[in-house]
């Protein structure tokens, strides 16, 4: 696989400045080696191209030189010169251009996970319904429920009784504590979520800490798609589910309650008791 520089490079504030990086952490890896899982030795492919499994497999059924188009008509892969044929990609392909276009790619592979894989330690008294990657030196505690597949990495502290639910991907160092939810979400490496937290349908970065009672709400009252501010200007993103986007380094208050859609910039803190109804930039 040939991997190229962005193309329309979007947004990635408060994860990273300019294009998402290669280094990007969802579904238990970095995000190029998600693409190189599927991606035949002849393709090409930008950076920030998403590309689900099946719609390689349509790329490759059209033979030599194909291309793969997004639903917007946007380019995001083709085969050899890229001399043949285009075809359009169904909705899981796409172009990443914002933060919260992690949980797709999330979704996807997180969601097909088919066999689980213990490698660290499982409590007896932690309970399972799903599929779950539990990484070198990591423990699952007494009283953990775990709903729905999951990828956690090397070295986590999971429990004592949390709830990970939906499609969610911990990275490793991280811990998850007391009656905490976690749930639909992707959380980098070295963070805590420890005491009596929600954290739903959200990309929280590295080396984050919510304090006790963090609470971050993904849900419009009226059921609408999220928008969230870009620039200056509200981006409809696409989801009707959508918490908070939480850069490196950040530091939450007790009690701090989060609005949906919101961001957080690297190393940006609240106080206790704080509502968050604007992105807070340091």
């Amino acid at each position: 696989m040939q991997l190229l520089k962005a193309k329309n490079v979007g947004n990635w504030w408060p994860l990273a400045e300019g294009s998402v990086p290669s280094d990007q952490f969802v579904a238990g890896q970095t995000l190029q080696k998600c693409q190189e899982v599927f991606a035949p030795a002849n393709a090409s492919v930008y950076q920030n191209s998403w590309v689900s499994q099946e719609d390689w497999k349509l790329l490759l059924a059209a033979g030599f030189g194909a291309n793969l188009l997004s639903r917007q008509g946007e380019k995001l892969a083709w085969l050899d010169d890229g001399s043949g044929t285009s075809l359009t990609a169904s909705d899981d392909s796409l172009l990443l251009l914002y933060p919260w276009d992690l949980l797709q790619v999330n979704e996807q592979i997180v969601g097909a996970l088919t066999e689980s894989v213990h490698i660290g330690e499982v409590s007896p008294a932690a309970h399972i319904e799903g599929i779950i990657h539990v990484g070198v030196g990591s423990r699952i505690l007494p009283g953990v429920f775990i709903e729905g597949n999951a990828v956690i990495g090397e070295n986590c502290k999971i429990g004592p009784n949390c709830y990970i639910r939906g499609n969610t991907a911990i990275g490793d160092g991280v811990h998850i504590g007391q009656a905490v939810e976690v749930k639909n979400s992707i959380v980098g490496h070295g963070s805590s979520v420890g005491h009596l937290s929600y954290v739903g349908d959200s990309v929280i970065g590295s080396k984050v800490n919510f304090g006790a009672a963090t609470v971050t709400s993904n849900l419009r009252h009226d059921g609408k798609n999220h928008r969230t501010s870009v620039d200056g200007a509200l981006v409809d993103t696409g989801r009707r589910k959508l918490g908070t986007i939480v850069g490196d380094h950040v530091h939450t208050g007790i009690h701090t309650a989060i609005y949906p859609g919101r961001k957080l910039g690297p190393y940006a803190t609240t106080r206790p008791n704080e509502s968050v109804e604007k992105d807070i930039f340091e």
